[in-house]
């Protein structure tokens, strides 16, 4: 899905705007806790460790990580495993 958004002239202007506000989307969701850790850094093309330095870097300590979370991060872990990308 894409989504569109008109912005005024002088954020437009700023270097890179959509980046700007994709982040303070993610930001905003993420602190209402209407995006989870996951999706948070899947929105912005980051690992999870990723977003947490992107979290820190802006002083947002607040943690969203909940089970689906826990549920993704199993899966992945065992993706890994199965393909021998990890040590048993």
């Amino acid at each position: 899905m894409q989504i569109t958004v008109e912005l005024p002239d002088d954020i437009a202007r700023h270097e890179n705007p959509s980046a700007e506000a994709l982040q303070a989307l993610v930001i905003a969701g993420y602190r209402k806790g209407t995006l989870t850790h996951h999706q948070a850094a899947r929105l912005l093309g980051l690992d999870r460790f990723e977003l947490d330095g992107f979290l820190k870097q802006r002083e947002i300590y607040d943690w969203a990580y909940n089970g689906e979370d826990l549920a993704q991060d199993i899966e992945t872990m065992n993706r890994l495993f199965a393909e021998g990308k990890i040590p048993a």
